[in-house]
């Protein structure tokens, strides 16, 4: 009889501390404010080609953003979802009201990288969102909307890269994002890091193929799945181009791999390798055929986190490099040089179709936009920031700590 009068106090307290851990209208009334730090990592970014009033940026765990007046003021378009982390951009070239939005983020050196939830469609300019689906992909790196059918489209699919997983490779839908058909898968360990497609022929594609592994404790990049791989019927079927001379397979593995086409001369392509020493190579015949350009350091530095380039629209020998730097060459790859002062640790690149000298990159200070060919660069500095911890202290006021990216 004692111990039953102990433990009904006992009981009593217990369904007092559940209900009010569930209990979260204590909550209701909190206001947040921003306090800071701003301007940090953004790793996607496009803009509607012939319109310089209209861009977007994506942060790597800080939402979606928005400019209408040409990067004066910026809006939050994507705060009711669900996720924070925006891996891709797209925008139909033939509909600019249909902006495409891949989740999660693909420049990966460490555990601490945000995930995705899949595939995200906007028929109103970024007004509205659909989660289209491939919820289990991770991370989303690159979409590439067809030239003149919105309807079709490809998703770049790394994968959640902690382990071996079916949802990763490259996906296509022909009825705007309501079906999805995997098209090209090579294993369960590698994954999609770059998609392009020939703007002229949008049944060719190039795809830069990545095997990646991330613990607790370290990254693996590399493996025999990764290289470049090529389809010239829309995707229904694919080759590896290691076959065509270019590193990769089972006996000459490679890490993260990028692929860009030129736009004004689409037979013009160019190849960049994670191996040992960085290699660039470039072919004049969609892939057939492939010379090495360089082994430059600067164009692939810690490669997992970068590994990007964009061919310039007016010039194909012109090509531009996101890394630690933003490098570019003149001469088809042959040389590399500094110089552009776009930002730190770089991510991505857009480039204006109809206007070469209209250019966009996205890092890890922000973003920057130059209208000027790189003469110089506008810095966007939004209230967004990839942060790892936070702490207060007890003084009167008190002091916030936090350590961002």
């Amino acid at each position: 009889m004692k111990a039953k009068i102990l433990l009904a106090p006992l009981f009593f307290l217990i369904s007092l501390a559940v209900s009010a851990q569930s209990d979260t209208s204590v909550f209701d009334n909190l206001k947040f404010r921003f306090i800071g730090p701003e301007g940090n990592r953004a790793i996607a970014i496009a803009g509607v080609p012939g319109d310089p009033m209209i861009n977007y940026i994506g942060a790597a765990s800080g939402g979606l953003w928005k400019t209408t007046d040409g990067g004066l003021n910026w809006d939050p378009i994507f705060d009711d979802q669900d996720v924070s982390s925006i891996g891709s951009l797209a925008i139909a070239p033939s509909n600019p009201d249909i902006v495409w939005a891949g989740t999660g983020e693909t420049f990966v050196i460490r555990p601490a990288h945000a995930m995705g939830d899949g595939i995200y469609k906007s028929e109103d300019a970024g007004k509205t969102w659909k989660n289209m689906g491939l919820e289990k992909t991770g991370r989303i790196g690159r979409i590439i909307v067809h030239p003149s059918n919105p309807d079709i489209v490809y998703a770049a699919s790394l994968g959640h890269t902690y382990g071996p997983q079916q949802e990763r490779g490259v996906y296509k839908t022909t009825d705007g994002g309501t079906t999805w058909k995997l098209v090209f898968f090579v294993d369960e360990n590698t994954g999609a890091a770059e998609l392009a497609m020939d703007p002229k022929n949008p049944d060719r594609l190039l795809v830069g193929m990545w095997s990646i592994h991330i613990n607790t404790w370290g990254l693996r990049s590399g493996g025999p799945g990764g290289g470049v791989y090529r389809s010239t019927d829309g995707g229904d079927t694919w080759e590896a181009l290691s076959q065509k001379g270019l590193p990769g397979g089972k006996d000459n593995p490679v890490g993260k791999t990028a692929v860009a086409i030129s736009h004004s001369e689409p037979n013009i392509v160019y190849a960049l390798f994670e191996i040992d020493s960085p290699a660039l190579y470039r072919s004049e015949d969609f892939g057939n055929t492939w010379t090495l350009q360089t082994r430059n350091h600067d164009i692939a530095e810690r490669a997992p986190y970068y590994t990007r380039m964009a061919v310039s629209p007016g010039d194909p020998n012109e090509v531009y490099f996101a890394s630690v730097k933003f490098s570019t060459s003149k001469d088809g790859g042959k040389t590399i040089k500094g110089g552009y002062k776009a930002g730190g640790d770089n991510h991505d690149i857009w480039l204006d179709p109809t206007n070469p000298d209209r250019m966009m990159v996205a890092h890890d200070g922000c973003a920057s936009i130059t209208l000027n060919h790189g003469k110089s660069f506008q810095r966007i500095v939004l209230p967004i920031a990839q942060m790892y911890h936070v702490s207060v202290d007890d003084q009167i006021p008190y002091n916030v700590y936090g350590n961002r990216q």
